[in-house]
């Protein structure tokens, strides 16, 4: 264990440092090895293995996916669409918002990217209808994590490969938890919004505005049923899934909606190119860390420690739950993932934790890290769209922290709502 604490040190200085999360990893494993007297070469084949997944390849088409969709005015549909259910209600605009966010998440598969392409439309519009900065940034920052929990998920690509679990079984089960954190989120938008006083747009639902904006967004709609009905079908694979979704996003962006440019292409693959290296210098590095502390046998330390406070699958989750919500103030959700699926999944297992379950409570409490500073890459995004500080609006969190808290615990404690489709399907 002492070379674990080694690790454990030398990464909290690199991050308290400002070192990127990325390299933060790489240096803490390379110093922990090295001290250890493990052989070095260890950091290079881990991160070799990590990558050398056929799985993987999904992660930069869906990345480029993303930024496809931002740039091609999918976004702006989905939101006139979600605006004419919705936007009479009190707190509409916010409301808008989130399921607006569920849509775009259901095509992007990220969360900043979910941030950028909705926030940039609806935080204006919300701060002109009442809302504070901090109340309309906290709700795009928020709905914003619904990128890693509704399929297609870059980070539940990444659980699955880890967990070696099925990725199609992995995008199921995120269906029914993206729903009820949709539901809750908007409940909390309602009840903050009327305590507030802020009505919606003033203009009576109508059912013939619905189909029309439904008609104009059926190409953006159509995505994720494209995406996820093949795989489910058996057309193509969730790899394969990721080359469908590009090819589906360039033809929309630039022949259908036609807000996509041929000269936009250069900086869409340059920005997607950007983010798709960091993701899998995060990936291979944290990958050969969670390798490191299976080696050095955390997860039957680890083990030992929760069962000694409990034997009940129910506790031991709630206290893991707890580990990942202060975890993720500190780490990026995707390192997060990697470095404790391998430690933990050894410890839940034995109990009879679903493996499935399990990965969709990571993934929610990894939200939490996008929510809260000095990682929350959703509260930076939605800081710079509205122009709030990043202190004003943690304290505008406080209420949709909450909510994701009382949301976290429900799935814990209902592990059908993750894995009822799987079985109902399967």
């Amino acid at each position: 264990m002492e070379i674990v604490w080694i690790i454990l040190i030398a990464l909290a200085v690199s991050l308290i440092l400002g070192v990127p999360i990325a390299f933060s990893i790489g240096i803490s494993t390379f110093i922990g090895l090295l001290i250890g007297g493990i052989p070095t070469e260890l950091l290079g084949q881990g991160a070799f293995t990590a990558l050398n997944n056929y799985a993987i390849m999904a992660v930069p088409f869906f990345i480029l996916t993303g930024v496809l969709m931002e740039s091609g005015g999918l976004s702006r549909r989905l939101i006139d669409f979600a605006k004419s259910i919705v936007g009479n209600v009190t707190g509409g605009f916010g409301m808008v918002t989130v399921i607006a966010c569920g849509f775009f998440a259901a095509i992007s598969g990220s969360s900043p990217a979910t941030v950028a392409a909705i926030g940039t439309i609806m935080i204006p519009m919300m701060i002109k209808h009442g809302y504070s900065k901090g109340f309309a940034s906290s709700i795009t920052a928020t709905a914003g994590g619904l990128g890693v929990i509704i399929p297609p998920s870059i980070t539940m690509i990444v659980y699955a490969v880890i967990a070696d679990v099925s990725v199609s079984d992995m995008f199921i089960a995120g269906i029914a938890p993206g729903i009820v954190v949709i539901i809750f989120i908007c409940l909390a938008v309602f009840m903050i919004a009327k305590k507030s006083g802020i009505s919606g747009d003033g203009t009576p639902i109508s059912f013939t505005e619905i189909l029309r904006t439904f008609w104009e967004a059926k190409w953006a709609l159509l995505a994720p049923v494209i995406i996820l009905g093949g795989i489910y079908s058996g057309i193509f694979t969730p790899t394969e899934s990721g080359v469908i979704a590009v090819v589906y996003g360039l033809i929309i962006g630039l022949f259908v909606y036609k807000e996509l440019k041929w000269r936009d292409i250069p900086k869409v693959l340059i920005d997607s190119g950007v983010i798709t290296g960091s993701v899998l210098i995060i990936l291979s590095t944290a990958t050969t860390l969670g390798r490191v502390f299976t080696l050095q046998q955390v997860p039957q330390v680890l083990s030992e420690a929760l069962l000694s406070i409990s034997e009940s699958p129910y506790i031991i989750l709630i206290l893991i739950a707890g580990i990942m919500i202060v975890l993720g103030t500190f780490m990026e959700a995707l390192s997060l993932v990697i470095i404790l699926t391998p430690i933990l999944i050894p410890v839940v297992t034995p109990l009879g934790v679903d493996p499935i379950h399990f990965g969709i409570i990571l993934i929610i409490g990894a939200v939490f890290g996008m929510m809260t500073p000095p990682v929350g890459v959703n509260l930076f995004v939605a800081s710079g769209i509205s122009g709030i500080s990043i202190e004003s609006l943690t304290k505008s969190m406080l209420p949709f922290l909450l909510t994701m808290v009382i949301v976290y615990l429900v799935i814990i404690f209902l592990p059908l709502l993750s894995t009822g489709l799987v079985r109902f399907l399967g």
